[in-house]
């Protein structure tokens, strides 16, 4: 009878540890480019992820489990992002948050397909990954989207007939993309590509010279496809010689850091893009007040928001996994989120679907239109 009771009191025991031992965390990678010129947009898709991952393990985590973000800078390098994502698979991680560009997501795509892992991007938008059987998920709609809203906006709504492109070939995967629907669409609609320039994103490059040369032809509309920097330097080469043509951007250059660098050049400046800074809603006010009380203050701008909305479409997945199911198969079944200010899609391609905005920039802040 007291061996029987030792041995009751011995597996008690186990039970009691056993419940007191810590649940292992869910653990995310991120990775994104948070040095070199488009630093902004990986930090702030960084700070979303964070964010949200933060909240949810005051909430409890995921079934009790912790999550955390397991962070890795890509240099906007694809030699280091393959290197990071190497090292990033070797945590046998199930999911990675990002990459933050489009020629990052092209060059560590053999990885991830080689993998199990699953790549959740939040600002990615090359039709190049667009209805494909593989890995590479996002959580916006591809160029598609942004740049046939815009060709439309510019030649049947402001009736401009005429552009001058700038792109930058250092991310041509998305920048080539974004060109080619545009030019599609503003042809459909009676309108003419007349110049197209390229530049490679450098501190070297002579925007003063590309400038010239976009505006020799007179056009109606410079359309500039590249990062905030860029795209901030090209547009006050251009408004020293021409302070009245119009001017376009893509949205990768729709952030706030774009505004404060190109000053009174960024004045009149008309972008499409997903985010839409003057929403009242309560959630998008809260997300905006917690951002900026977690991150100094800092703007969230889109890829802060799409950063935020790709962690809970991830956390959301976890916490919703059948038993035997891979995480990709777990987020195209669910196929509904609820991000901060829209409910988007995700098909069996793992692509998405938002709505899209025309903005304008104004006393030095962006403003919706449509």
């Amino acid at each position: 009878m007291q061996l029987f009771r030792k041995v009751i009191g011995f597996w008690c025991l186990l039970g009691l540890l056993a419940a007191c031992t810590p649940k292992e965390p869910v653990r995310i990678g991120f990775i994104g480019g948070m040095s070199g010129r488009v630093a902004d947009l990986g930090v702030a898709g960084r700070n979303g992820a964070m964010l949200a991952i933060e909240q949810r393990n005051a909430a409890g985590g995921i079934h009790g489990r912790t999550v955390e973000l397991v962070v890795k800078d890509d240099g906007q390098n694809p030699e280091i992002a393959q290197k990071a994502v190497a090292e990033l698979l070797n945590c046998r991680l199930e999911l990675i948050i990002g990459p933050m560009t489009s020629s990052i997501a092209m060059a560590v795509l053999e990885q991830i397909n080689a993998s199990r892992c699953v790549l959740l991007s939040p600002t990615v938008t090359t039709t190049a990954l667009t209805g494909k059987d593989d890995n590479f998920l996002r959580v916006i709609g591809d160029t598609r989207s942004y740049a046939s809203k815009a060709a439309v906006y510019q030649a049947v709504k402001l009736g401009r007939r005429n552009v001058a492109v700038i792109y930058d070939l250092n991310n041509r995967s998305y920048t080539e993309s974004w060109l080619n629907d545009f030019k599609a669409e503003f042809e459909r609609h009676g309108g003419s590509v007349m110049t197209v320039q390229t530049y490679q994103s450098s501190p070297a490059t002579s925007f003063n010279q590309l400038a010239t040369v976009l505006l020799k032809s007179k056009p109606q509309l410079v359309m500039i496809i590249g990062n905030a920097i860029d795209a901030a330097l090209i547009c006050q080469q251009i408004r020293k010689l021409d302070p009245v043509v119009a001017i376009g951007l893509a949205e990768w250059a729709s952030t706030e850091r774009f505004v404060e660098l190109a000053g009174g050049a960024a004045e009149g400046v008309v972008v499409s893009q997903f985010l839409d800074r003057n929403d009242r809603s309560e959630r998008y006010q809260a997300f905006l007040k917690q951002y900026h009380e977690r991150f100094g203050g800092q703007e969230p701008g889109f890829a802060g928001l799409a950063g935020y909305d790709a962690a809970l479409a991830a956390m959301e997945a976890y916490g919703a996994r059948r038993e035997g199911e891979m995480l990709k198969q777990t987020l195209i079944r669910l196929n509904s989120y609820q991000g901060v200010q829209q409910k988007y899609q995700i098909d069996r391609f793992g692509d998405a679907n938002r709505a899209t905005l025309m903005t304008v920039i104004r006393n030095g802040s962006y403003q919706t239109l449509e």
